[in-house]
Order: C-alpha cells, then sequence, then structure tokens
C-alpha cells in the first residue's frame, strides 16, 4: 500500500518511541528504572534526535526566568505587543515571530499558565487580525509597539516597505502555534488569509522585499545562505514551494583550519549585499526544522546538518588554535554601522566582522550570547560547555540576558535585546522538547478557502500557483 511521505515519517517516528517506551516499561516492572534509563526515555521522547536532551536543571529553569524577564518587562499593557529592545517601543516581524517562540517556550517550560498563555496569544491575534499591511500585501517592516501602527526607522509615521525574511520568520511561528495549539489553528489561518503574496514570494521561492524612500520604491531580491532558508522555510511550512533554495543554493566553499564552508556565492560587490557565514541560521534551522525542508524526510540534495557542523567546527578549532573562544553571528546596534555581521567568513576573509556596507569592524567582533546558547544545545562537548561558562552570567536579573562579550577586551555588551532573550527561550525549549516544528496536521481554513479553483482569491496562495519553472534572477540593488 502506498503512503504519503509525511505519515510514513510520523508513523516511522512513533515506532521507534513506542520500542523504545516498551522496553523501559519492562525495565521499570523488573525495578531496573535507573538514571540511564531515564535519560533514554528522555531521548525518546526528544523529537528529531539532535543535540542536548533532557528535563532543564535547576540552572538552566533559572536562566529561561531570567530571558522571560525580558517579556514582563517590555510588554505594552495597552496592546500587548512587546518592544523589540530593552524600553524602545518598536518592534519588526522578525521580533514578533520571536515573541511567539517565547511565549510557547515560556507555556511549555511552565514559567506561565494556560490562562496567561491565552491572553498574551489572542492579543498578538488580535493585532495581526487587523494591522496595516505594506501596500496592502504583508506586514510592513517596522511598528510601534505603543500604537500598532506602521513607522518608519526613526519611529516616524510611513510605509517603508517589507522585509520578505522577517515575514518568513513570522510566518514560521505562526504554523508552529497552530500545530503544537490546534485551537488555535484557525485564527493564524485567518492571519495568513489577509495577505496578498504575489509581490512577495515567486514560484520557486525567491522572495523580494520592497523599500520605499522618499517617495521612490525599490523591489529586490532579498535573502543570502542561511537566514534566506530560514525565510524560506516559513513560507514552505505553508506550502509555498522553496525546495529549490534548500536544494540547490548557489554556494562556494573555502577552508579555514582544513574544513569546507560553504558561503553564498553570489557577488556582494555587484548586487551591494553582505554575504556572511552566521552561526544563528543555522541554529535555527537546526531547532525548528532539524535542518530538513518542512514536511520532508530529508534535507534534499544538500546536507544542511553538515553544512552546519562546519560552521561549529571551525569556531571550536579557532579556540584550540589561537585560543580565541569564538560564538558569531549577527547583531543590532543603535549606532552607526547599526547592523553587525560578526562572521565567520565574509568579504572574502575568515574571522571578519563587517557592516552592511563592507566596511571591516574588527573592534565589534564578540562572543554572542544567543550563538553560545544554540551552539551549546545542538553540538553537546567540551567546547560549547566553555563557551556557556564564558556568557551564563551576562545578565541582568532584573531586565534579561546581555547580548554578548566583546571579543576583544571581554567587556560585556550590556544591551538587551527582544531576540536575544526569545531564542535563549528556544534553546531551552529545544533541550526540553526537540524539533520545535511538529509534523501536518489535517487540512485547515486556509487549504479549504483555497481549494476552490472557480472561486480563489486571487493573491497567489500556494493552491494559486503553477509548478516551479527555474529561471535566472535578475538582482535588483538593495539601496
Amino acid at each position: 500500500m502506498l503512503m504519503l511521505r509525511p505519515m510514513r515519517i510520523a508513523i516511522g517516528k512513533r515506532l521507534r518511541c513506542c520500542a523504545v517506551l516498551m522496553l523501559l516499561a519492562s525495565l521499570a516492572g523488573c525495578g531496573l528504572l535507573s538514571g540511564g534509563v531515564e535519560r533514554a526515555k528522555a531521548y525518546a521522547e526528544h523529537v528529531g534526535g539532535i543535540g542536548r536532551y533532557g528535563k532543564l536543571t535547576e540552572k538552566e529553569t533559572q536562566w529561561a526566568k531570567i530571558a522571560w524577564r525580558y517579556f514582563e518587562n517590555n510588554t505594552n499593557p495597552e496592546n500587548g505587543l512587546v518592544n523589540g529592545s530593552d524600553r524602545t517601543p518598536t518592534f519588526s516581524m522578525w521580533h514578533l515571530g520571536d515573541y511567539l517562540a517565547a511565549l510557547v517556550a515560556a507555556r511549555e517550560i511552565e514559567l506561565i499558565d494556560a490562562h496567561e498563555f491565552d491572553a498574551r496569544l489572542s492579543r498578538v491575534l488580535a493585532f495581526l487580525q487587523q494591522m496595516d499591511l505594506s501596500e496592502a500585501s504583508v506586514p510592513g517592516k517596522v511598528y510601534n509597539a505603543l500604537t500598532g501602527k506602521m513607522v518608519s526607522y526613526d519611529n516616524k509615521p510611513a510605509d517603508i516597505g517589507w522585509s520578505a525574511v522577517e515575514t518568513g520568520r513570522l510566518l514560521a511561528w505562526m504554523r508552529i502555534v497552530g500545530e503544537r495549539y490546534p485551537q488555535y489553528r484557525e485564527y493564524v489561518d485567518k492571519v495568513v488569509f489577509r495577505m496578498n503574496f504575489c509581490q512577495v514570494i515567486d514560484d520557486c521561492g525567491a522572495m523580494y522585499g520592497v523599500s520605499i524612500e522618499n517617495g521612490k520604491r525599490n523591489r529586490y531580491q532579498e535573502g543570502r545562505l542561511g537566514y534566506e532558508q530560514v525565510g524560506a522555510a516559513g513560507f514552505a511550512a505553508w506550502g509555498f514551494d522553496a525546495r529549490r533554495l534548500w536544494r540547490e543554493p548557489e554556494t562556494e566553499t573555502v577552508n579555514i583550519y582544513g574544513i569546507p564552508v560553504q558561503y553564498d556565492a553570489r557577488e556582494s560587490r555587484l548586487s551591494g549585499v553582505q554575504t556572511p557565514v552566521l552561526t544563528m541560521p543555522y541554529v535555527l534551522l537546526g531547532m525548528e526544522y532539524g535542518f530538513r525542508y518542512p514536511g520532508e524526510d530529508t534535507a534534499g540534495a544538500t546536507d544542511w546538518r553538515g553544512m552546519a557542523d562546519a560552521v561549529y567546527k571551525v569556531q571550536a578549532l579557532r579556540h584550540e588554535r589561537e585560543g580565541v573562544l569564538t560564538a558569531r553571528t549577527d547583531y543590532a546596534l543603535r549606532e552607526p554601522p547599526y547592523l553587525v555581521y560578526d562572521a565567520v567568513f565574509a568579504a572574502g576573509y575568515a574571522f571578519n566582522t563587517v557592516g552592511p556596507d563592507g566596511k571591516e569592524y574588527p573592534k565589534l567582533a564578540m562572543v554572542s550570547t544567543r550563538a553560545a546558547f544554540g551552539m551549546w544545545v545542538l553540538w553537546p562537548g567540551e567546547y560549547t560547555d566553555l563557551l556557556m561558562r564564558s556568557v551564563q552570567t551576562l545578565y541582568s536579573a532584573e531586565r534579561g540576558w546581555f547580548d554578548g562579550r566583546m571579543e576583544n577586551s571581554g567587556a560585556a555588551r550590556d544591551s538587551i535585546g527582544l531576540t536575544t532573550n526569545a531564542e535563549i527561550l528556544e534553546v531551552l525549549l529545544f533541550k526540553l522538547k526537540g524539533t520545535l516544528l511538529p509534523e501536518p496536521g489535517p487540512a485547515r481554513y486556509l487549504a479549504r478557502q483555497t481549494a476552490d479553483p472557480y472561486d480563489r482569491p486571487n493573491r497567489c496562495f500556494p493552491a494559486e500557483r503553477p509548478a516551479c519553472v527555474p529561471k535566472p534572477q535578475a538582482r535588483a540593488l538593495v539601496p
């Protein structure tokens, strides 16, 4: 009998889990249930079998409480929206996706009860259902957390366009919420059904952002290796075809300490877009999808887990050979260059730190708190234990976790933001539960609304699209 792939995957997982649990029951009946068997039980219940697993220790639970303090402090009582950085009332769709991740983690780690979870999630859903959309398509780049209105980067009312990658991040966590908590499926589907994706993603998964400045509109291909796949996975979780981005990424290889590291082959000098190799995209792909394309049992032709392993290994080797603790990723600043690509490889050099314009900023190299947590949970070992000892005191008990520790001086970078604290909570949820996107459930509201070929909404939902026909992509410059 033929069986659909998702069903085959799910049944295989259930059989493996049942076999382990039957063995445990037998051992328990003989009085042999020990700490080792308890760990085997935890492993069997850890979806995906990747990285550290098991119940949170007392120390790890305290880490989670510190991270959740950020959200307690930065939730606006008028509308339930959360500031993107401490005491700063703006946020992006990436921030909102991260907040959903933090909210799920807080509930499943039992930092909050079902009533608070519902109250917080209901307010987010209410905002998503009524928020202004950029060009009546998808969420805008920035919103004011007090008013819920679209704003510019300097917090003035404006529609400055959208980010497809950040929209993908929001879509991912809306899907995860709907699958983990089926009572909310209808409502997250209705949020997605508001949107128009015709200008946002093409039939092969290429994503396009829009920038609007001084009345001038520019649409450009968005995403580079790593975050491109993170964003595309969010769309794929809703049925958009992004397999090409997962199976045929445009990459070249650089050897660092003898380890082949893949980087984006698209020329930044032509596009104006940097192509750094960063830690966090791979951490998110591992925790949320198990390094697999959503809904499939393999990643396709590309070994994403192997690529992630290489990014981890060269950072561990740098410490082994040069004595430099390394946990690198991107982070934001309040002053120029505003965004830092603290990279494993960027602009032709290993362990390079650059801004969006490609200028080097070696003094901004940092041991990232969220990257250290992510490496710790996915790659257990002596090096990541050492990383955690370096960052585990970088927090304010009253405000949340700091961004990191400066690589050159060891000084704490004591800025506090939503993403660092959310992704720490996500790390701890992953340790407890495993891969975070469940197997897809039954047909949903959105599928039913787009199923009738004679009554389509004509907003380029997956059911309205033809099959992917690959073609060369025109690359517009990002302003």
